[in-house]
Parts: structure tokens; sequence; C-alpha cells
């Protein structure tokens, strides 16, 4: 049995009717565990926010990397028509062109409907939509391939207008880069909170306990063996609102992940977690007890070091 267990064996028999214990608190009793709890949960959403929005933007990026869209701008629909049958004509004999194909008139009704307004039996058609083309380069749609496509373009149909996909979205995605490093912030800042939590939880059961750990320095107990006795108490606890966060969090993302899936938006969809992602979001919580172990520790030996 160690000098520590004596100590405390020999305090229980002299004191019966007080509680001797140097850490009297049974696990879950004190607001720690819960305090360890709100904060994993909160870094798993956090965490999960994050990396699915990395996803989004990259699933985004990907498709529109080499996409570029060509506009035929004209009020005639003869002449946009001949204009938009140029145009194909003169894509599909471009080496750096993929794929080209034009949107179906039915496709632009669809996308213009919620904006105008419009009812059964209204004609659509009649309005002056831009006939759409939709255009895959081989590669990255590069300024130099844009201006060669609209050069090219421009001969057929002087009204067309050449855009790559990936420039429409510029803002999404440096809105997506500003929610992550958001994201990265607030993980950072609730693992300060977490710090700061452990280190006056700490203070607190030291300063409870000054005069028991003072009769162990007496009896020859280190500093070691008594910051030991904290760590482990913490760990315990730790352990148990890492686990707890955990599951909050995961509900959280489960229910937040239908919310959003509801709203049927491409980019939406494709802001998942994959496999590796789970594997950080389940390693939050190992950090999360390993920072209050530390934090724990340090605390009481420096503690320590100051009641000598």
């Amino acid at each position: 049995m160690s000098l520590l267990s004596s100590l405390l064996d020999r305090w229980r028999g002299t004191a019966a009717k007080s509680d001797p214990r140097l850490l009297p608190e049974s696990q879950l009793a004190g607001p720690m565990p819960w305090v360890i709890a709100i904060m994993i949960s909160l870094t798993v959403v956090a965490a999960a926010s994050g990396l699915a929005l990395r996803n989004a933007a990259r699933a985004a990026s990907a498709d529109l990397e080499g996409g570029v869209t060509v506009q035929i701008v004209t009020a005639a629909p003869a002449e946009r028509l001949r204009q938009s049958d140029a145009v194909l004509a003169a894509l599909r004999t471009a080496p750096d062109v993929a794929d080209v194909r034009q949107v179906a008139q039915e496709e632009l009704n669809t996308l213009v409907e919620p904006w105008l307004g419009t009812r059964p039996g209204d004609d659509v058609e009649a309005l002056p939509i831009p006939a759409l083309i939709d255009v895959r380069l081989n590669g990255a749609a590069t300024a130099a391939r844009i201006a060669h496509l609209r050069a090219l373009v421009v001969r057929a149909a002087p009204s067309a207008r050449v855009d790559a996909q990936a420039g429409w979205l510029a803002p999404v995605f440096a809105a997506i880069g500003t929610l992550q490093w958001l994201a990265g912030g607030l993980i950072a800042l609730l693992a300060a909170a977490t710090i700061a939590a452990v280190l006056l939880a700490s203070r607190n059961a030291l300063g409870n306990h000054r005069e028991t750990i003072e009769v162990v320095h007496m009896l020859g107990g280190t500093d070691r063996q008594i910051a030991r006795v904290f760590q482990r108490s913490m760990a315990f606890d730790a352990a148990a609102g890492g686990l707890a966060g955990l599951l909050l969090g995961i509900v959280t993302i489960a229910v937040l992940s239908r919310q959003f899936a509801g709203l049927g938006s491409g980019m939406v969809g494709g802001a998942v977690l994959l496999w590796q992602d789970w594997i950080a979001i389940a390693a939050i919580p190992l950090a999360g007890v390993a920072l209050a172990v530390i934090t724990a520790r340090l605390t009481v030996l420096a503690a320590l070091r100051r009641m000598l």
C-alpha cells in the first residue's frame, strides 16, 4: 500500500465523522464532468461543421474546375437559335473542349419560374431568356483558356458571354473559408476554456485539502504522488464528460444533417463527413482527456512547489 493510501486510511480512523478523502467528491458529483461534456459537445459540432464545409468546398471546386458557361444574349428567338448552333459547332472542334452541351429550354424555364412567379399557362418562352451552353474543358478553366474560348465564340456569336463557372461561386468559397477559420477559432477558445476550468477546479481542490497535503508532505509523500491522485480523479471526470459530450455532439450533427439535407441544394449535398473525418471527431474526447490530465498535473505540481 502506498504512503498516501496509508495516510488516508489513518485519517479515516481518526476522523470518522468527517470526509477524510483527499478528493471527496465521487465521480459525476461535481460540476467538472458536466463542464467538460459541454465543451466537448461544442467542439465536436464545431469540428464537424468545419470539416463538412471543407468537403463541400472541395466537391464544388472539383465539379466547377473545368466548367465554362456560354450565354447567348439576344432578344430575337430565331437569332438566338442560330447563334447557339454556330457556337456549338465551333466549340465541338476546339482542342481544349472535352464536352459541350446546350441547356434545354425546359431546364431554363424551370430555373426562372420561381423568380418570375409564373403560373400555369404563362408563356415563359416569350421572355428573352439567354441560351446557355455548358462547356467542359480538359483541364482547369484558366484565364488563358477562357480568353481563347471567348475569341472563338465571339466570331460565331458577337453577343455571347463566356464565364468560368468557378468564378460565380468565388464569394461563396470565400465565405466558406471564413466559416472554417471561425470554426477553428471556436475550437481554440473551447480548448482554452477547458484549460481554465480544469485549472480552477484543481486549485479549488488543493485549497480545500491543504491540511491533508501538508500532513502527507511531513510523512514523506512526494509532489508527484499527490499530483497523481488529482490527475487520476480528473481523468475519470474528463473521460465521463468526454463520452457524454461526444454522444451529444453526434446527436446534434445528425439533427443538423437531416435539416440541411431537406434543402435539396447541390453544394449542401457535398457537405458530408468522410470516414477520416469521423476518426478525427472520435479523437476529440481523447484529446480533451489528455488536455485535462496534463493541465491538472501541471497546476497541482506548480501549486505544491509554492506550498513548500
